[in-house]
C-alpha cells in the first residue's frame, strides 16, 4: 500500500512577497540533505534572483499544448509519475490548466502526485482561497477567477506563511523585482495599493491563525488535555433566558473588543428533562444580538448547570466566563449556593466575571400554575377524603372486636392511596391527619380517647401517617411528571410544526400567523406596532399602534384589547384574541412571537433590497461606464490628438501620402467617436423614455446596403419581401451592430437572410463562431457586460443592449438563437407595413 505523500504550502498575501523564492530554497535544503528532488513546474515571471535559485535543480520536460492558434506548457504529470522523485517542487497551486491537460486544475496535478507518494512543496495566494474570493475581489475591485478549495490547502501536512510589510513589498515592485518596470506604475497604484495589501495581509495571517487553531485544538483531544492554554481570549457569556442577557452580552462583547482577535461564544444550559428552560422569546432576541456583534450562540443540556458551563467552556479553551448576578433572594443564597458561587468555586484557570444587572435579588421568576392534576380530580379527592374517612369508620367500627388494629390501619392506608390517586397530594395528607385521629379515637385502645396506651400502637400510627404522606408525595409527583411530559410532547409538537414552517420557507407573517391561530384555535392574531413615540398609557389606545401583519377575524388594534398579548420588544407586540392562554401556552406563544419578528424583519429587508436594486443597478452602470468608455474614448481621441500634432508639426516634412494616411487616421477615429458617442447617447434615451422614433414603411433592401460594408457578409432575401414598419435610421443601426457583432467572433463568413408569415417580418444575422449558451442568452443583452475572458478594450459593450432597445422601441423584438451547427442567429421580428405571402425568389449579395 503506498503511503500518500506530504503536502507543505507557503501562502501568501500578494504576488511578490517572495512564495516561489522560498520554495525553491526548502527545495534547495531538501536535496543538500540527499532527498530526490525535481522541479514539476516553476514560473520564474523573470525574476533574475528566482532564476538564480532554481538553476541546478533538476526540471521535469513540460508538456506542450496547442489552443487557439497558440502553444501553451504545463507540468508534465505522467512524466513526473514517472520519474517518481522524493519531492515534486509544483509553483501556483490554484493555477488553471490549459484545456486538453490531464486535470482541469493544478491542484488536481498535485493530488495525484500526493496520491502515488510524493511530497509536494508548493505555494499559493490568499486571495485563490474559495472562501475568500468575493472578500478579496471588494477589497481590491479585481475578480479572481483562479481558485483552489480551502479544504484542500487545510489538508497540507505544513502551511507556512510568507508575510511582508506592504511597504517592503511596494519598495520591491518599485525596484523592478516583481514586474516589468513598464507595469510598476499601473500595479502601485491599482492591485499593489498600501491599504490592499494590509487588508489582503491580514486575511492571510487570519486564516493561518484559524489553521492553526484548529491545530491546538486538535493536540488538546488527542493529549486529552483539558486545561484551558491561554493562546487566544474566549470569552463565553452564560446565558439564563432572562431578560438580563442582554446587559451580559454587551457587558461581555466590551471585554472581547478590548483584546484584538478574541472570540465571543454565548451557552444556555437546557435541564435535562427538557421541562425546564428560558423564556424563548428571550433567547430568540439574544441570539440574533450575539450574532450582530460576531459572536456565536451555543446551547448544551445538563443537570449541573456549573459543570455544565464550565464543561463548555474548556472544551472552547475559553478564557473568560460571563456570568450574571444572582436573581434569588438573600435567604435562598443564604440557604443554597447559586449556579454563580459554584462556578466561581469550580472555575480553576478560568477568569470569571459576575455583572450586575436590573434583575439581580428580585427573586426567579414565579412558575406557571404546578397543578399536576385537574380541577375535577382535585374536588373528586377532597370529597373522596372528607366523606370516605367517616364512611370507612363506620364500615370498620362494628367489625373492631374482629379485626387488629394492623389491619384496621391497613383499611385506612388503602383509602388514602386512594385518595392521592385521584385527587394528589392535599387531598391525601389531609385524609392521613384524619385517618391517624380517627383511628386514634375509635380502634386504639383505650378507645373512645384521643389517647394511645401502648407504645407500639402510638408508632404504628405515625408509621401509618408517613406512609400516606410518602405515598401522596409519589403519585403526585408521577402525576405532575406525566402531566408535564404529556405538555412538554404537546409543546415540542408545536414547536416542530413551527420550524417546519420556517425549514419549508413560509416565512410570510400572514401564514405564521394563520398557522398560529389554527393551532390554538383562536378568532384573531395581530402583529401590532408602536406608531408613535412610547407612552405610559399607550396600550389601550389604538392611535399609538398600526397592524403590521393579521389573520382571522377583527384584529386587535391595540395590545390593551387582546385576550394574550406578548412584548416582543419595544415597538413590536402580538396580540391574539379568542381564549386566555395558559402560562405553559404562553411559552409557545412567545417563541412564535419571536418568530414572528424575524419574519418581519426579513420582509422589510426584501423590500430595501427591492428598493436599492435601482440604485444599485445605476451605480453598477455608472462604474461599469466609467470603467469601460475611459478607453473607447481615450484609444480614438488619442490616435486623431496624435495624427492632427503630427499634421500641425514644423519639425517633419511629410509627403503627400503620408499626409492623407495621417488624414485618414484622424477621420477614422473621429468617426469611432462619434459612433461611441451616439451609442452613448441614444442608451441613455433609451433609458430616459424619450428616444425620438418615426415609424414609417422601410423597405429592407434600401436599409442593408447601408448597414452591410464587409464583403465577408453574404445577403439572401427574398424580393417581394414586404416593408417593415421601422425607423430607417434606428434600423440600419441595429442591423450594423448585429453585422459587426457576428464579424467579430465569426471565423468565416455572416449570412443576412429574411422572411415573412403571420404579419411579421424576420431578419436574421447568422454566424458561425463559437456560439453562447442558452443560459447567456439574456445576458449578452445588458449594458457593458461581456462573455468569457474579454476586457473592456474589445469595446465599450453597447451594441447588443442598444440594439435590443432600438428594436423595441420600433414594436418588435430582438432574440438570440443557436446556429444549427454551431454559432449564433440573432433574430429582429419586426411589424410588416404591407402583408402578403412570402416568395421564394432571391437574391445574393
Amino acid at each position: 500500500m503506498t503511503v500518500r505523500g506530504r503536502l507543505r504550502v507557503y501562502l501568501g498575501a500578494a504576488p511578490g512577497v517572495g512564495k516561489t523564492y522560498a520554495m525553491l530554497g526548502e527545495g534547495r535544503r531538501a536535496a543538500e540533505r540527499g532527498r530526490d528532488v525535481v522541479v514539476g513546474l516553476v514560473e520564474t515571471h523573470g525574476r533574475a534572483k528566482t532564476a538564480a535559485l532554481l538553476a541546478g535543480l533538476e526540471e521535469v520536460p513540460r508538456r506542450e499544448l496547442a489552443y487557439r492558434g497558440t502553444r501553451f506548457t504545463e507540468m508534465d504529470v505522467d512524466a513526473v509519475l514517472a520519474r517518481r522523485p522524493k519531492v515534486a517542487l509544483v509553483d501556483e497551486l490554484a493555477h488553471t490548466n490549459v484545456p486538453g491537460s490531464r486535470n482541469a486544475k493544478r491542484w488536481q496535478d498535485v493530488e495525484e502526485l500526493l496520491d502515488a507518494g510524493i511530497d509536494v512543496v508548493t505555494t499559493v495566494n490568499v486571495q485563490h482561497l474559495e472562501s475568500l474570493n468575493d472578500v478579496v475581489e471588494e477589497i481590491t475591485g479585481v475578480p479572481q477567477r483562479e481558485t483552489v478549495p480551502d479544504e484542500v490547502v487545510r489538508r497540507a501536512d505544513q502551511i507556512e506563511l510568507v508575510d511582508m510589510s506592504p511597504e517592503a513589498l511596494r519598495r520591491r515592485m518599485a525596484h523592478g523585482n516583481v514586474y516589468s518596470p513598464e507595469k510598476v506604475d499601473a500595479a502601485l497604484s491599482n492591485y499593489f495599493r498600501v491599504g490592499n495589501l494590509t487588508a489582503l495581509r491580514e486575511l492571510a495571517l487570519l486564516w493561518v491563525a484559524g489553521r492553526v487553531d484548529d491545530q491546538l485544538d486538535r493536540y488538546r483531544a488527542e493529549h486529552g488535555i483539558a486545561t484551558t492554554w491561554e493562546a487566544r481570549e474566549r470569552v463565553v457569556v452564560a446565558l439564563t433566558g432572562g431578560p438580563e442577557g442582554d446587559t451580559l452580552i454587551r457587558r461581555a462583547a466590551r471585554v472581547t473588543a478590548r483584546t484584538k482577535g478574541a472570540d465571543l461564544l454565548a451557552v444556555h444550559v437546557t435541564q435535562g428533562d427538557g421541562l425546564v428552560g428560558g423564556d424563548p422569546a428571550h433567547l430568540a432576541r439574544q441570539r440574533a444580538l450575539v450574532e450582530a456583534l460576531g459572536g456565536t450562540y451555543h446551547q448544551v443540556v445538563g443537570d449541573d448547570v456549573p459543570r455544565a458551563l464550565l464543561d463548555f467552556a474548556r472544551g472552547v479553551n475559553a478564557t473568560q466566563l460571563v456570568l450574571g448576578a444572582s436573581r434569588r433572594g438573600r435567604l435562598a443564597q443564604i440557604l443554597f449556593r447559586g449556579v454563580g458561587a459554584e462556578t466561581i468555586a469550580r472555575s480553576g484557570s478560568i477568569d470569571v466575571h459576575m455583572i450586575t444587572h436590573q434583575q439581580a435579588r428580585r427573586g426567579l421568576p414565579r412558575p406557571g400554575s404546578r397543578a399536576a392534576l385537574t380541577r375535577t380530580r382535585r374536588l373528586a379527592g377532597w370529597a373522596t377524603a372528607l366523606v370516605g374517612m367517616p364512611v370507612l369508620t363506620a364500615v370498620v367500627y362494628p367489625l373492631r372486636d374482629l379485626l387488629a388494629l394492623p389491619s384496621e390501619i391497613l383499611l385506612f392506608l388503602l383509602l388514602v392511596v386512594m385518595v392521592a390517586l385521584v385527587g394528589g397530594m392535599s387531598p391525601a395528607i389531609t385524609a392521613a391527619v384524619v385517618g391517624f385521629l380517627l383511628l386514634n379515637y375509635f380502634f386504639t385502645p383505650p378507645v373512645d380517647k384521643i389517647t394511645v396506651a401502648d407504645p407500639q400502637n402510638l408508632l404504628a400510627l405515625f408509621v401509618y401517617v408517613l406512609v400516606a404522606v410518602m405515598v401522596s408525595l409519589v403519585v403526585d409527583l408521577a402525576a405532575r411528571r406525566t402531566r408535564e411530559a404529556a405538555m412538554a410532547g404537546a409543546d415540542a409538537e408545536v414547536l416542530s410544526t413551527l420550524a417546519g414552517h420556517v425549514l419549508r420557507g413560509e416565512a410570510a407573517l400572514p401564514s405564521l400567523l394563520a398557522r398560529l391561530r389554527e393551532t390554538y384555535g383562536l378568532t384573531s392574531v395581530t402583529l401590532l406596532e408602536r406608531a408613535a413615540a412610547p407612552a405610559l398609557d399607550d396600550r389601550a389606545d389604538p392611535e399609538a399602534w398600526r397592524i403590521v401583519a393579521t389573520s382571522g377575524g377583527v384584529p386587535c388594534t391595540s395590545p390593551g384589547a387582546a385576550d394574550t398579548d406578548v412584548v416582543i420588544d419595544d415597538n413590536l407586540v402580538l396580540a391574539v384574541r379568542g381564549r386566555l392562554l395558559g402560562a405553559s401556552d404562553r411559552r409557545v406563544l412567545e417563541a412564535f412571537a419571536a418568530e414572528t419578528a424575524v419574519a418581519l424583519r426579513q420582509r422589510r429587508l426584501e423590500e430595501e433590497a427591492e428598493q436599492a436594486k435601482p440604485l444599485a443597478e445605476a451605480d453598477r452602470m455608472r462604474t461599469a461606464l466609467l470603467a469601460a468608455v475611459s478607453h473607447d474614448l481615450r484609444t480614438p481621441l488619442a490616435s486623431a490628438k496624435a495624427a492632427v500634432e503630427g499634421l500641425r508639426s514644423t519639425d517633419v516634412t511629410w509627403s503627400a501620402a503620408d499626409q492623407a494616411e495621417l488624414l485618414a487616421t484622424a477621420d477614422e477615429s473621429l468617426v469611432k467617436l462619434t459612433r461611441l458617442v451616439e451609442n452613448l447617447l441614444d442608451m441613455s434615451r433609451l433609458q430616459a423614455g424619450v428616444l425620438g422614433v418615426a415609424l414609417q414603411p422601410v423597405a429592407l433592401a434600401e436599409v442593408l446596403p447601408r448597414a452591410v460594408e464587409d464583403t465577408r457578409v453574404r445577403i439572401d432575401v427574398p424580393d417581394d419581401l414586404p416593408e417593415v414598419t421601422a425607423d430607417p435610421a434606428l434600423l440600419e443601426r441595429v442591423l450594423a451592430n448585429l453585422v459587426s457583432n457576428a464579424l467579430r467572433y465569426s471565423p468565416e463568413y455572416v449570412l443576412v437572410t429574411a422572411s415573412s408569415h403571420d404579419n411579421k417580418v424576420e431578419i436574421r444575422v447568422v454566424d458561425r463562431g463559437p456560439g453562447i449558451p442558452p443560459e447567456a442568452h439574456d445576458q449578452v443583452f445588458q449594458p457593458f457586460q461581456r462573455l468569457g475572458d474579454r476586457d473592456n478594450h474589445a469595446g465599450v459593450g453597447l451594441g447588443l443592449a442598444l440594439s435590443r432597445g432600438l428594436a423595441e422601441a420600433m414594436g418588435g423584438t430582438l432574440t438570440p438563437d443557436e446556429t444549427p451547427g454551431g454559432g449564433l442567429t440573432m433574430t429582429v421580428t419586426l411589424p410588416s407595413a404591407d402583408p402578403g405571402p412570402p416568395s421564394g425568389r432571391s437574391r445574393a449579395g
